[in-house]
């Protein structure tokens, strides 16, 4: 027994050596091929929680590979997602149809737009609904004490205004340009190319009209006193105020 003691005794140290020299050489195979190992693998490793095979059994670094992208067996089931990768606050469960948004002023399905049939069929709101209203604020304007409620009433009554004052000049310029197609259509049923009007042409014979019109109603010397005045005031913005007397 005692020589058997002092055998193992003689053997321990040197097992002793080869094990730590095992273990050297496995840490510089390791270093090795970390080396080896690109720096942001390294750290997605890590943070994967891959470890050196040490722990695991191998004697090598194992880097995750690149994961697969999820798929889905059928569209309506949810979609699988990995449990290492952290989940969004906002993630799409299940699949619902895309909901399309139409323009009817751009899409085929809802006809073609008829500018003269839309006016003609809107024409009560500028004939009818926003006389009423307007005259329906001005009474409130003359009722009302309260300074902050009148201003109200009167920038209200002022877009009215300029909706029927709008409204009134497109609906000229529509009846000047229907009675230009009207000719030209007999024009060219007696062989003669047709004649396209230009906005500016368009415009230039309703300022005509509108100069006819108020002539033939007297209020022509009032509408060019008005107009006057007005650019009076805008003119006098640029004119430059007068020094102090007392500046050299």
């Amino acid at each position: 027994m005692t020589d058997l003691s002092e055998e193992d005794e003689r053997v321990s140290p040197s097992d002793e050596e080869e094990e730590e020299d095992t273990e050297e050489e496995l840490e510089r195979e390791i270093e090795r091929e970390l080396a080896e190992v690109p720096l942001g693998e390294l750290h997605k490793a890590r943070a994967a929680g891959f470890h050196s095979a040490s722990s695991s059994g191998g004697g090598r670094w194992r880097i995750p590979d690149e994961e697969k992208k999820t798929s889905r067996a059928n569209k309506n089931r949810p979609m699988e997602m990995s449990s290492r990768k952290p989940v969004g606050r906002f993630r799409q469960i299940i699949q619902v149809p895309k909901k399309v948004v139409r323009d009817p002023r751009f899409e085929s399905l809802c006809g073609n737009l008829d500018p003269d049939g839309f006016r003609k069929r809107y024409s009560f709101l500028y004939e009818v609904e926003l006389p009423a209203e307007r005259e329906k604020l001005q009474k409130l304007v003359k009722k009302s004490k309260d300074p902050e409620e009148s201003e109200k009433l009167k920038k209200h009554i002022s877009w009215i205004d300029k909706q029927l004052k709008s409204e009134s000049g497109k609906s000229r310029d529509a009846e000047i340009l229907a009675e230009h197609k009207k000719k030209e259509r007999e024009a060219v049923k007696h062989g003669k190319r047709p004649f396209y009007l230009k906005k500016s042409e368009i415009h230039e014979q309703s300022l005509i009209q509108k100069y006819n019109n108020l002539k033939a109603e007297g209020k022509l010397e009032s509408f060019i006193e008005k107009r006057r005045r007005k650019n009076a005031s805008k003119d006098h913005r640029y004119i430059p105020y007068r020094r102090p007397a007392n500046e050299d």
